[in-house]
């Protein structure tokens, strides 16, 4: 359902999906704060947030792009990423603290994000969250965000041009750091292979190109997450 989120700079939209009692029993359930791909609120994140629901989870997506335009706000966050600071980490943070005052939190939240929402969840691993899972983010420009990090479980394609040497890269780092992770590169699968975008007949085009949905990569990294979420927000 559509929500609106306080934050320090007014309030925001967002889509929260709410556990089912007669699927995950009656709780306290663990939240996750779900951080959208450059597309923003579209219907693939919200059936993200969804799946996660169902499996036992306050899933809320906070809208990082409410505040102009679809242009304007993907240039800002993008920066905002890079710079490791702004307003769209003070909107992810005001969305995990919504979760965590709902009256039947289980006091754990988590973070997943996809593409640009996977290097938010990247950066913010070490942000009050309880366990991370970007898919396919950008690497930070400053490896010390992970020293204080949360257990992270990454999701990479071996066919990602754009990210070569980022699954290496990070469970080096974590590696060496000590933080509990799962890190695993899917060597078949390209960029955005756990998201359904509406590409229509570009997809086999995109395929070629080493982008888009990718089932069986999708179907695993979703097994490893809710494992490592279990473990570590429940």
């Amino acid at each position: 359902m559509d929500v609106t989120i306080p934050t320090s700079n007014g309030s925001i939209g967002g889509y929260l999906a709410v556990p089912q009692p007669e699927v995950s029993g009656d709780g306290p359930w663990p939240g996750v704060v779900i951080v959208f791909d450059a597309f923003g609120m579209s219907d693939d994140i919200r059936e993200i947030a969804d799946r996660f629901a169902t499996a036992g989870y306050f899933a809320l997506v906070p809208n990082l792009y409410h505040r102009g335009g679809f242009v304007r706000c993907v240039q800002g966050v993008f920066r905002q990423l890079f710079n490791a600071e702004g307003q769209a980490f003070d909107d992810i943070e005001a969305a995990r603290t919504e979760l965590l005052s709902h009256p039947n939190s289980n006091g754990k939240v988590g973070v997943a994000g996809f593409c640009m929402g996977g290097g938010f969840a990247l950066v913010t691993a070490a942000r009050g969250f309880d366990a991370s899972a970007p898919y396919y983010g950008p690497m930070p420009l400053d490896d010390s965000v992970f020293d204080d990090a949360c257990p992270i479980v990454a999701s990479f394609g071996g066919r990602d041009a754009g990210l070569r040497g980022a699954a290496d890269k990070l469970d080096r780092l974590l590696t060496e750091r000590d933080v509990p992770h799962d890190v695993k590169e899917y060597p078949k699968a390209g960029h955005g292979f756990a998201n359904r975008l509406p590409v229509g007949p570009f997809a086999p085009l995109l395929r070629i190109a080493g982008l888009g949905y990718d089932h069986e990569a999708n179907a695993d990294a979703w097994k490893r997450v809710l494992a490592f979420f279990a473990t570590h927000l429940r």
